[in-house]
């Protein structure tokens, strides 16, 4: 499972021209799920997440986490993040999860993100979205962890 976490001063998506999710400022997150990937993952990221200090305090210094900053969540499904482009031109997707398990598990992540009282905001499963985003820095982290590939997070 892999995340791209960027700190948003805004961020929205729309899927066919309807506006699925707005959030203020806080953190945008694609989620990639991969072959492989179980609940321990999904649970992994869910609970690190919320708490990764990336906002910064009076002092300037990145210490607070948006549970302390009362921000919100836009989650977006990406299942792009699962490819690999090792060699030629054409990214391969053979490691992305089977899309049944893949929203089982996406779901099961936005859940446990809004169960900490953290607004989440969220892209439909699936669909082709729009993704606008005014990144706050840039501030941009890649968090993974899986059981199936050679990047496993300890």
């Amino acid at each position: 499972m892999r995340a791209v976490i960027q700190r948003v001063l805004r961020a929205r998506v729309t899927v066919s021209g309807q506006e699925t999710g707005r959030i203020g400022p806080g953190l945008l997150i694609y989620v990639g799920i991969e072959r492989g990937d179980s609940e321990a993952e999904v649970d992994y990221l869910a609970a690190k997440i919320p708490r990764l200090r990336v906002f910064a305090n009076e002092s300037g210094r990145m210490d607070l986490s948006i549970m302390d900053t009362g921000g919100e969540i836009l989650s977006v499904s990406q299942f792009t993040l699962a490819s690999r482009i090792r060699k030629g031109r054409r990214p391969d997707f053979t490691h992305a999860a089977d899309p049944v398990a893949a929203e089982q598990f996406y779901l099961r992540f936005n859940q446990q993100l809004a169960s900490t009282g953290i607004p989440v905001a969220t892209g439909e499963f699936g669909a082709f979205m729009q993704v606008e985003s005014i990144n706050d820095g840039p501030v941009t982290f890649v968090v993974e962890r899986s059981g199936s590939s050679c990047f496993s997070e300890a």
